[in-house]
């Protein structure tokens, strides 16, 4: 049977619990979805936050993660720039005013950047709250002092994702470790940002690699947890992962299970819904309640006005995000 959590506000399920969840039988899968949805529904009531994404800053990367065409292991063959244009970086800021978007999210490649550049993310923050009240920076390792160059501009979440659990970490990044991220968020968190923190599933790791990440996130108590599915891309060294484990039935237990362990969280089903949910988004969103339109930083995806449709079909109400 799949083990069910007391519906209580630190969700004690142990590791060997969240195993077995990961282990749910197909054919107990509503079961586990509905225990998962009363969470959802408690903490998030009905709506879905919709968030846009802006890569801000693309390539040449010094960062050896193996997952990102961004990287430099990567030969995958994308843009590469200091700094998106400004008219796009606006125009998308525009586009959250236009459709009452939950949230403007800007990526920048990267670990780490000169107090200048700092400075000059943080003009175009200021320029950018003019019209977008909640914006995230995903922008690799700050100082303390960057930190709150950006907190003074008006930033009030940065993402910094685990991506996978302690363990099989030096599998898939050489150039930084896991504990260094979790510094990082924890630095965050003292001056006050908001976290956005989650992972990718797909990459080789095994269950108990998902699970050890999720327990990970639990500690951390992010406002947001992503979980990306594996979109392996021509040129990375994951180009040819076996992916043939993201089944539509596995990738719903994990998000399952990411709701029943952070449950205050808004879990986003990021890169990768298209594809591995297609047709799927009535149930999907009976977990999530978080998702990204038009993009991922290096890959396409459904466009806003077809993302705020399913959302609405699958009896949804777009609006901002609990904050």
């Amino acid at each position: 049977m799949v083990p069910e959590p007391q519906m209580n506000e630190n969700m004690n399920i142990s590791r060997e619990e969240a195993i077995d969840i990961l282990n749910t039988p197909d054919e107990q899968l509503e079961e586990l979805i509905a225990r998962a949805e009363k969470l959802r529904r408690k903490y998030k009531g009905n709506h879905v936050s919709v968030h846009i994404l802006t890569n801000a800053r693309s390539g040449n990367c010094s960062q050896d993660c193996a997952y990102c065409a961004q990287s430099c292991r990567s030969k995958a063959e994308i843009n590469k720039y200091k700094w998106v244009s400004d008219d796009k970086l606006y125009g998308h800021n525009d586009l959250v005013e236009k459709y009452h978007l939950s949230r403007h999210c800007i990526g920048l490649s990267g670990m780490k950047f000169t107090d200048e550049e700092i400075e000059e993310l943080a003009k175009r923050i200021r320029v950018m709250k003019e019209k977008c009240e909640h914006l995230c920076c995903s922008i690799g390792f700050l100082t303390e002092k960057q930190a709150r160059i950006l907190k003074e501009a008006g930033l009030d979440r940065i993402n910094h994702n685990l991506n996978s659990s302690r363990s099989y970490y030096s599998h898939i990044c050489t150039t930084h470790t896991f504990q260094q991220r979790i510094d990082n968020i924890h630095m965050l968190q003292g001056l006050g940002f908001e976290i956005c923190s989650g992972g990718i599933i797909g990459m080789g790791e095994s269950k108990e690699d998902v699970v050890d990440m999720l327990l990970e996130l639990r500690e951390i108590q992010p406002e947001a947890l992503p979980i990306n599915f594996l979109l392996p891309i021509p040129g990375t060294p994951l180009e040819n992962a076996d992916i043939s484990t993201l089944t539509t039935s596995y990738c719903m237990k994990v998000l399952c299970l990411a709701r029943l362990l952070v449950p205050k969280s808004d879990i986003r089903c990021a890169a990768g819904r298209e594809v591995y949910f297609k047709g799927e988004e009535k149930n999907l969103l009976r977990v999530v309640d978080s998702i990204f339109a038009s993009g991922y930083l290096t890959a396409g995806g459904q466009g806003i006005e077809d993302t705020i449709k399913a959302v609405t079909d699958a009896g949804y109400t777009c609006e901002i995000e609990s904050v």
